[in-house]
């Protein structure tokens, strides 16, 4: 029964990584900063060497970096494939890969690829929660960028 009990156990787990994965990208494409800070909250994010940490720093982090159009959100669609979770045996821990590509739509921006990549995932179970403990952003292919981040991205870094 034991391996029974650990499939369980690691199909859960992986359900819900998968659910925080998705969650990131859909609050962070209605513009909810705040909410995707709360959800990173205990996590480290590095993009392209740049770190924020903290719910207060991640939320100004992404301010910052990330531009609100009129209808308050950046007008993009991410979307997570290729997932790959691994669940140490203590269940308390886990690692996940998955590529991301954003899209982008504006008035006199037709809808388009902006930028691909992996996201890289470290989570810790607390208290029978999931949470994200770092997020690696490691960009790959780059489109046009001027109208979803708030200052010109060093390719070099990715």
């Amino acid at each position: 029964m034991t391996d029974t009990t650990d499939i369980i156990a690691r199909l859960d787990a992986e359900s819900a990584i998968t659910r925080l994965l998705s969650t990131y990208t859909h609050l962070l494409d209605d513009g909810k900063f705040d909410q995707v800070a709360q959800l990173l909250q205990h996590a480290t994010m590095d993009i392209l060497g740049e770190t924020a940490s903290t719910r207060e720093g991640i939320e100004k982090y992404l301010a910052a970096g990330v531009q609100r159009h009129g209808d308050g959100t950046p007008r993009t669609w991410h979307q997570i494939s290729n997932i790959i979770i691994d669940v140490e045996t203590s269940g308390e821990k886990a690692t996940s890969v998955c590529y991301f590509t954003v899209h982008q739509e504006l008035e006199d921006f037709p809808l388009q690829p902006i930028c691909t990549g992996r996201y890289v995932d470290t989570f810790e179970k607390l208290d029978g929660e999931w949470r994200f403990v770092y997020r690696l952003l490691k960009p790959r292919h780059f489109g046009d960028l001027h109208n979803h981040v708030g200052q010109p991205i060093d390719k070099s870094k990715a």
